[in-house]
């Protein structure tokens, strides 16, 4: 795979007419991608009645924090139980945190629950239950099956606010119109 087919720190959107539901109307930001797979976190979607404080208490962490009363993401399939956090680069934590980007950043060790708990964690962040990942191939076959569309994972888009507008905002990025997308693909 070349540098050019590296799809790192890119947003997958799903085209209409996936087939997988766990995927429908998803927009997944690309943490990892190489010939051995990818790896990716679901960046709209929320984990039903799961709040950060939630996550905190169980792990038992005190925390008063603002960020505590977050809502946190269903990050995808995969090990749902594990916790992920894609943050921005202003912090690192000193155990691993994986820099995807010049702006993202991610890290999924202990200490950044800790940090976030006492309003000492990144300044932009989403904590998600669960990731995506894909073989090798895998993603680029669903790729080529026109499953998705790619388009750059900026701050603005990942971190944005409104869950319900991130599919139709990345599509908006590469000049689409939702309503213009057909659920079926064809072949010229």
């Amino acid at each position: 795979m070349s540098d050019a087919d590296d799809l790192t720190g890119k947003l997958l959107i799903a085209m209409p007419g996936m087939m997988d539901d766990r995927f429908s109307g998803a927009v997944v930001f690309l943490c990892a991608h190489s010939t051995d797979g990818a790896m990716g976190i679901v960046i709209n979607r929320l984990a039903p009645g799961v709040a950060l404080s939630d996550i905190l208490e169980q792990l038992s962490i005190d925390t008063d924090a603002p960020a505590a009363a977050r809502n946190v993401l269903a990050g995808g399939p995969v090990e749902q139980e594990r916790g992920f956090v894609l943050h921005s680069t202003d912090y690192a934590s000193t155990i691993s945190t994986l820099h995807v980007t010049r702006d993202i950043a991610m890290t999924a060790t202990m200490d950044i629950m800790e940090d976030i708990a006492r309003d000492e964690g990144p300044a932009r962040m989403l904590v998600a239950l669960g990731y995506c990942g894909w073989g090798p191939g895998q993603l680029e076959r669903e790729l080529a099956e026109n499953a998705w569309l790619t388009c750059d994972g900026a701050p603005e888009l990942v971190f944005g606010a409104d869950m319900n507008r991130k599919w139709e905002a990345a599509l908006r990025t590469l000049g689409v119109n939702p309503l213009t997308l057909s659920s079926t693909s064809g072949r010229a």
